[in-house]
């Protein structure tokens, strides 16, 4: 016969009703009668009925988490930190909860359906991470879904993702952005530093917000640094700017159309990490040296960066940081940033894929 909430009230001595309490976490209960049900939980075997408790409850024990691409590394480290907070229970406030990472594949249909049926399923949290698409009907689709899915409790947290526009309060959106302008603009002045005046640049997709971002502060560095068509800015940056996805085979193929439109190149930065091999690659295919002949620069700071031969320079985000503070935000655990915002600081980190151009390539 299955264990009841009564079965647990009467092992730990208090009511049904103060089992429950302890169970959903939304009343406060003292500390040694909550330990009592615990014991009694445990001792018992208990398993909540999670579809009565969630007919029950303004929401269920689900967490949606919403990424672009599962197999990306980038999007691999959130969700894992993720994960582990929202999987985290003991004693901490709003217990343990069911992680559900859902894989778009960059589709913004594919994010509106997720929205939708995590708002069927009453979901407690949900996150969105990554870049957004840039289109004002997607926007306005995805602001609709938050709202509903806030007006019946959902806590909404958005990672690596800019604030909604227009912002409403009423949604009580958490948001941690990254510093994407910043970071791609330091790892700019560095290629400049070292005298490079022929960059190339790999972006993402156009319609993409980080891709929009990165290639901002690519560009501010450029002007900065002294416009004309030396230094790519101007009229030269589109000349030598390639779009293409997040992926390997773009690099590879964006730096062949690179070299055909600007055969001096001596720098190519990549749109991130995973591209920038892509770019070592059709380098090296092409018979040039790295950092010899062409400086190679990526963006994430992916695990396998520092192992890539030479070593990667790129910016860091503190990806596996920035799930886990969006995992203590979706549960709860953690005070909202002030003004709902927080930008997370990308740092450079300088390796063995640049160095000064060599003579003959200045």
């Amino acid at each position: 016969m299955a264990v009841t909430l009564a079965d647990v009230a009467a092992r730990a001595g208090v009511s049904s009703a103060t089992v429950s309490r302890v169970l959903n976490g939304n009343y406060p209960v003292a500390g040694s009668t909550k330990d009592r049900v615990q014991r009694a939980v445990e001792e018992l075997d208990y398993v909540v009925n999670g579809q009565a408790r969630a007919l029950a409850a303004a929401t269920s024990d689900l967490v949606g988490v919403l990424v672009n691409d599962v197999a990306d590394p980038f999007f691999g480290l959130i969700a894992s930190a993720l994960q582990a907070e929202i999987g985290a229970g003991g004693t901490q406030p709003g217990g343990s909860k069911l992680a559900v990472v859902c894989n778009t594949g960059g589709s913004p249909e594919a994010e509106l359906t997720y929205l939708t049926l995590l708002e069927r399923q009453r979901a407690a949290g949900v996150v969105l991470t990554g870049s957004t698409v840039e289109s004002k009907a997607h926007a306005a689709a995805v602001a609709t879904r938050l709202t509903r899915l806030a007006a019946s409790g959902t806590r909404i947290v958005l990672c690596g993702r800019p604030p909604l526009e227009p912002a409403s309060d009423a949604l009580g959106l958490m948001t941690i952005a990254f510093d994407n302008r910043g970071g791609a603009r330091r790892l700019t002045e560095h290629l400049l530093s070292l005298g490079h005046r022929r960059i190339g640049y790999v972006a993402g997709p156009a319609e993409r917000s980080t891709t929009r971002h990165r290639l901002e502060g690519h560009r501010a560095a450029l002007l900065a640094g002294g416009p004309g068509p030396d230094t790519g800015a101007g009229a030269a940056a589109d000349r030598l700017t390639v779009h293409g996805g997040y992926d390997r085979s773009s690099g590879y193929d964006a730096t062949l159309e690179l070299l055909r439109r600007e055969t001096g190149v001596t720098a190519i930065v990549a749109a991130n990490d995973t591209v920038a091999l892509g770019v070592c690659a059709a380098l090296r295919d092409s018979g040039l040296s790295i950092p010899g002949d062409v400086s190679v620069a990526g963006f994430d700071d992916l695990p396998f960066s520092v192992d890539a031969s030479p070593a990667l320079t790129t910016v860091r985000i503190p990806l596996q940081e920035a799930g886990a503070r969006a995992g203590r935000l979706v549960m709860g655990r953690q005070a909202p940033p002030p003004g709902g915002v927080a930008t997370v600081a990308t740092e450079l980190m300088v390796r063995g894929s640049t160095a000064p151009p060599s003579p003959g390539r200045r």
